[in-house]
Order: structure tokens, then C-alpha cells, then sequence
């Protein structure tokens, strides 16, 4: 670890935002939660990271490097949740973009991405009539940009996400989110939050899966042996 531990989470109040704070301070790193509603500070101070207000929605490339300038690493959890499509443009790809210039700017190497595992295929899999559509697009060349970029960066790609107590064990999979050693029933593709927040602590603090995306869901390796 560097002597610089500071650490800026965009989407700071989003639930694995939450669960990571706490095992990112835990493993010695201070948390800059960036949150839009000055009324969510108290949540995100409650786990141990310091609020940051910034609309990253409308935040400028200059405004997201100012506050990235000396951070040890970017976390983007941000999403708009669904349900617009233009919303989700402007969050999940526009805003993405944006903090990935920024962390250049700011000489921010280390990037991790909250994605999903299926981003590199759904965008071709499902029709543009699809309610899901307009966020694997955005997802996707949220991505596809990251990949073409400088940064040291980690694509995190879980599975259905769940509010179960993580156990600290995953199974990787494939880039299509398949098995690598046997098939995995799809009612097997889900991730706890709080394994998804488990595995951005790893990532950060050990520069595991550099340059490269992670597929994974719940399982029975301890995340720091299946995750390099």
C-alpha cells in the first residue's frame, strides 16, 4: 500500500458503496463516499467513509479530477437505477466517462468498475424495445471505454445481486459468465452485495485483476485465493 490511502467511491450511498466502506477502512484505507443528497452524509459517515456532495451526473471532467486529484484509487458504484433510459445514459455511461478522463487528469491510475456479468453480451442479445436494453448499452461502452483507456482498471462483473451476508467466497466464471470447469444453473448466478463489496477491498488493496474483468458469483473459494 501506498502512503496515500484515500480512496473515492462514486455512488457513495448505493448499498455495495455502503458495504465496502467499511471493509475498505477496515483495511486501513480512508473512504471519500461521493453522494448527491446532502441529506444521505449521516448514512455514509455511519460506515466509516467522509461524505463528498457532488452531482456526478453534472459534474465536469475539471470538478471530478479536483476531487480525485491525490486518491489512491477511483471506485465507480454509481447507476441510475433503471426505468429512463436517457437517466441511465447520462449516469451509467456519460458520468462513467467523465470520472474515467477525470482520474487521468488527476494522475489516478487505479480504477475499479462495478459492472455486470453479462455487459459484454446482452447489448447484442436483447432488442432495443427491451426495458433492460438502454442500461447494458450503457454498460457496455461504460466498458468498452474503460478497456481502451490507460487506467489500471478492474471490471467487476457479479451476478443477480442479493442482500445476503456474504461469506467471502466466490466462483469465478467466464467472460460469458459461464463455468469454467462445469456448467452453473442459472438460478446459481448471484452475488451478495456484500460480496461484491468484499471483492472491491481485495481488488484496491491488493491490485488483483489488473486490466481485466472479473465474472463471479457466490461460491466456495476465499475470494483472495480465486482472485489475482
Amino acid at each position: 500500500m501506498t502512503s496515500n490511502n484515500r480512496i473515492v467511491i462514486l455512488g457513495g450511498h448505493g448499498k455495495v458503496a455502503q458495504l465496502a466502506a467499511p471493509k475498505l477502512t477496515a483495511a486501513g484505507f480512508a473512504v471519500d463516499a461521493v453522494i448527491r443528497n446532502p441529506e444521505h452524509a449521516a448514512d455514509v459517515e455511519a460506515v466509516g467513509a467522509t461524505p463528498r456532495i457532488l452531482d456526478i451526473e453534472t459534474a465536469t471532467v475539471d470538478e471530478l479530477a479536483e476531487l480525485f486529484r491525490g486518491a489512491q484509487a477511483v471506485v465507480f458504484s454509481a447507476g441510475a437505477g433503471g426505468g429512463n433510459p436517457e437517466r441511465t445514459h447520462q449516469v451509467d455511461y456519460l458520468a462513467a466517462t467523465r470520472s474515467m478522463d477525470a482520474a487521468q487528469q488527476a494522475n489516478v491510475s487505479r480504477y475499479v468498475m462495478v459492472s455486470y456479468n453479462r455487459a459484454d453480451l446482452d447489448v447484442d442479445a436483447l432488442p432495443e424495445s427491451n426495458s433492460f436494453y438502454a442500461y447494458a448499452k450503457a454498460k457496455h461502452d461504460a466498458d468498452a471505454y474503460l478497456r481502451a483507456s490507460q487506467l489500471d482498471f478492474t471490471i467487476l462483473g457479479p451476478g443477480n445481486l442479493t442482500l445476503e451476508p456474504g461469506s467471502g467466497k466466490v466462483l469465478v466464471a467466464d467472460a460469458n459468465g459461464e463455468g469454467v470447469d462445469a456448467p452453473i444453473a442459472d438460478d446459481a448466478k448471484v452475488t451478495s452485495r456484500d460480496n461484491v463489496a468484499a471483492v472491491i477491498a481485495h481488488v484496491v488493496a491488493t491490485g488483483a485483476a489488473s486490466r481485466t474483468k472479473v465474472n463471479f458469483y457466490d461460491g466456495d473459494t476465499p475470494i483472495a485465493d480465486a482472485i489475482r
